[in-house]
């Protein structure tokens, strides 16, 4: 199916809008898919992708800066999120040893557990693009990095 039967839109105004439709679109679907592998663990795709950001940084502490900083979805509310993840324990909060007037955000020992867990469904995080062959995979993370890159 294309993206003219997905969303009943015979009419686009040019290819880039379609295109620009379609990323919008995939987005949404692709965040659906991973909703749905991710709600086992009771956590939400923004509660994962802190928590894996965190882990890259273990041991080393993060602030809500700089995790917003490296959020995939920059309009989270990176706190009202760390607050969530601490209530389930699975990050740890401290203040900042450097500046008193920043929080340290760490994850902790279960959080690295449950993201053990996940790891063992990484082939089926995989599959949501699994439509598509591992050099086709390239080709588009390429093209939309060059859509990024606008004005570079």
């Amino acid at each position: 199916m294309g993206i003219d039967k997905d969303i009943h839109q015979v009419h686009f105004q040019n290819e880039y809008h379609r295109a620009l439709v379609n990323i919008l679109f995939t987005y949404g679907w692709v965040m659906e898919q991973i909703k749905n592998l991710l709600e086992p663990f009771d956590i939400t795709p923004q509660q994962f992708n802190i928590l894996r950001i965190l882990r890259g940084s273990y041991p080393n502490p993060l602030s809500t800066l700089q995790l917003r900083e490296r959020l995939l979805d920059k309009m989270s509310d990176t706190s009202r999120i760390v607050d969530r993840l601490i209530t389930k324990s699975l990050v740890k909060k401290t203040i900042s040893s450097k500046d008193r007037r920043l929080v340290d955000i760490t994850i902790s020992d279960k959080g690295r557990k449950l993201l053990q867990k996940i790891d063992l469904r990484q082939n089926e995080i995989d599959g949501i693009l699994s439509n598509m062959t591992e050099s086709e995979a390239e080709t588009l993370s390429k093209l939309l990095d060059k859509i990024r890159n606008v004005g570079e």
